[in-house]
């Protein structure tokens, strides 16, 4: 398929590595060892002229935690004065005056994980005490200064408080609140090599991720394949290229055309088919509506 038949609508911005939560389940293996990578804040800036450029419509800033990443509010501010929409995906735990102030002045919208109603289960998952406490105060004030949020809670643990984490964020305004299961990447593979068959086969259509270290992904799971790397060739000759075509090839091999697998909807937007799943079904993917389980994983064993 090529660029004008696939045309870039969404990207994920990763800006930086490092965490200050330390999640079992985290896809990109970030934590508090984690760096903001060799991409610079003009790095960045010149990625998000690109992306306009080319017609993109809306970008995502995601981590690590973005919010740690020193040069967030710049390059929010650059990409609305661009004229993309914004979403930050955060942990909510550590959000500055002045960046609450640049969520509003840009139209900022935010997502968030949330994962049980309870303090000890909700820190038991993120590894970070306190994480609960200022989570869930900072989902209300966003919502008091009418920045749109969404969430998702992921089930990781067994016996989870999930359901009752969904009914929560219900109670406090949220209207939009997505589920997940734990997916083998990252942390949560265990150790396990990523393949395409633990991806749900809509990668690189008409999407994108960009790394701390300008490699540019088909999605935020398939960080295992890279299309190339923005700090050495143009986006635009990055998307329709050759590696990418390799790529999505190899992808379509695997999945077939038109891959009806379900996707995380709580960080990836941009993927359908599927809207948001409540988390009382237990379960993410259609084609295991008859194995439903508390805890699963996509595709190989993790």
């Amino acid at each position: 398929m090529s660029a004008a038949q696939n045309r870039l609508k969404f990207a994920w911005l990763e800006v930086t590595g490092f965490c200050n939560e330390s999640c079992d389940h985290c896809y990109a293996d970030s934590s508090p060892k984690g760096t903001h990578g060799t991409m610079t804040a003009r790095n960045w800036a010149g990625v998000i002229d690109q992306l306009a450029e080319i017609g993109v419509d809306d970008v995502q800033f995601i981590g690590g935690e973005p919010t740690l990443y020193p040069h967030l509010a710049d390059l929010i501010q650059h990409a609305h004065g661009a004229g993309l929409g914004v979403e930050v995906f955060s942990n909510l735990t550590h959000i500055r005056e002045p960046l609450w102030k640049t969520f509003k002045a840009c139209g900022a919208k935010l997502a968030t994980s949330y994962y049980s109603d309870t303090a000890a289960d909700h820190d038991k998952v993120t590894r970070l005490r306190g994480s609960h406490k200022r989570t869930r105060a900072n989902i209300a004030k966003a919502l008091d200064l009418g920045i749109p949020l969404r969430g998702g809670v992921v089930t990781v643990n067994q016996g989870q408080r999930a359901k009752e984490a969904a009914q929560d964020l219900l109670a406090l305004g949220v209207e939009e609140v997505g589920g997940d299961r734990t997916r083998a990447f990252g942390r949560a593979s265990k150790g396990a090599a990523p393949t395409i068959g633990d991806l749900c086969g809509h990668c690189a259509h008409e999407k994108c991720a960009i790394g701390p270290t300008g490699d540019v992904w088909p999605c935020v799971l398939g960080r295992f394949l890279t299309l190339g790397n923005v700090l050495t060739t143009p986006l635009a000759d990055i998307w329709g290229g050759a590696q990418m075509a390799q790529v999505t090839a190899d992808i379509t091999a695997v999945h077939g055309e038109g891959a009806q697998s379900c996707t995380p909807p709580q960080f990836l937007p941009m993927c359908g088919p599927c809207g948001p799943c409540v988390p009382s079904v237990g379960h993410c993917d259609p084609r295991e509506t008859d194995a439903v389980t508390e805890t699963a994983t996509i595709g190989a064993p993790a």
